[in-house]
């Protein structure tokens, strides 16, 4: 059903935001945050964790999956990932599915990569309520060699063999996603990969998002650069004659970024405040909302003000609020106000919703304690509105 008329959009329900869990899982998930807003101590455990789990040290898998993995992971198999996303679907909430695995390098591990992703895309075509398959190049291809290709760096033979096959990775990939109707988030990643990334997501996009977007660049506003760079996408898709695929978010390595640019010496590419990131980041929602007929976009954020700059750009030009362009996604686990508020208000609302094994998916979960430290305290104001829903419970 579509949603027309304007109106303000409360994303702070607690009570619609939390009504999926008991009193309980709850209180659980408020110690959860409670203990992650304190960085330095999110940081000594998490480094001794890595310890522990290469170890093998007994009972650190069970603790984690107790703890953090059950509040922030879908599954260690596809398979563990069905009732999270079951649960989800009835709530009227959409889940892309995203494989967590990362630091890979040798091509046995890439090529297992691909497999996994392929019965990923697989496994949403079969299921209700999962049109997404999160896609990391970096899974597809070492470093190394999407940072020779980001530099143009001329390549010796065994690397255009390797970066050939990285594409055929890719290519096998969209062509699956494309005839079974999934799309596919590319994710971005670090500036000096991400020219090798942008070059392999557009010609993707070119082969397959001819009459329908099933591949999704995905573009950093903390870079000072995204915003032209979103535009000029969209007139070379124009040009070119494909849709563009456009998932915005504010970015994830920004400690990392400014760090390699100062040993480097060279300018970094981040914004020099959050309000520039703020403001490109909005500029661009309003961008897409004016071309969303040959823009799909996706707004990947837990940032709640231009979550509802979004549902009022849509109002304002009198959209469906399910129109298939118009989508909102945050991480399963978290921004729980965001996504089951806009759901209960008709928007697309969708969960990214991460699997693999414990081994696999724990630096993951490292690395987004780290980024939300650094750049949004989101961990704050998780624990903020759990306790609001709990005292709402209590005095009720």
């Amino acid at each position: 059903m579509s949603h027309k008329g304007a109106s303000h959009i409360d994303l702070s329900n607690t009570e619609i935001a939390f009504a999926h869990l008991s009193d309980v899982q709850l209180r659980k998930a408020i110690l959860i945050f409670r203990l992650m807003h304190i960085g330095w101590l999110v940081d000594v455990l998490s480094r001794l964790a890595l310890l522990l789990l290469k170890w093998k040290v007994p009972g650190v898998n069970a603790l984690i999956r107790k703890t953090l993995f059950d509040q922030f992971i879908g599954g260690e198999t596809l398979s563990e990932t069905s009732l999270q996303i079951e649960n989800l679907w009835d709530r009227g909430i959409l889940s892309a599915l995203d494989y967590g695995a990362e630091g890979k390098t040798a091509e046995v591990d890439l090529d297992a990569a691909h497999d996994m992703f392929f019965h990923a895309i697989r496994f949403a075509a079969q299921r209700k309520g999962v049109p997404v398959v999160c896609i990391k190049i970096s899974a597809l291809s070492a470093n190394d060699l999407l940072e020779d290709v980001s530099g143009r760096k001329e390549l010796t033979e065994e690397q255009v063999k390797k970066w050939k096959r990285v594409e055929q990775r890719l290519d096998h990939l969209c062509d699956e996603a494309a005839q079974l109707e999934v799309r596919l988030f590319i994710d971005a990643e670090e500036s000096w990969f991400q020219d090798a990334i942008d070059e392999l997501v557009h010609l993707m996009m070119h082969r397959y998002n001819q009459s329908k977007v099933i591949v999704y660049q995905t573009y950093q506003l903390y870079r000072h650069d995204r915003l032209a760079y979103l535009k000029s996408s969209h007139q070379h898709a124009i040009s070119a004659g494909f849709l563009l695929g456009a998932k915005l978010v504010r970015g994830a390595y920004l400690e990392k970024e400014n760090l390699r640019a100062l040993e480097k010496g060279y300018p970094s590419p981040i914004h020099k405040t959050k309000e520039d990131t703020d403001r490109d980041y909005d500029a661009a929602l309003v961008y897409c909302v004016q071309h969303y007929q040959q823009i799909s976009l996706c707004a990947a954020t837990h940032n709640r003000t231009s979550c509802e700059k979004l549902t009022m750009l849509v109002q304002h030009a009198s959209l469906p609020r399910n129109h298939a362009h118009l989508n909102f996604c945050q991480l399963y686990g978290m921004g729980d106000d965001l996504t089951f508020n806009l759901a209960a208000s008709g928007f697309n609302a969708t969960k990214y919703v991460v699997f693999g094994s414990i081994d696999d998916v724990f630096p993951y979960l490292i690395r987004r304690a780290d980024e939300n430290d650094a750049v949004t305290d989101d961990f704050s104001r998780e624990y903020i509105m759990r306790v609001s829903e709990m005292r709402r419970r209590q005095n009720r």
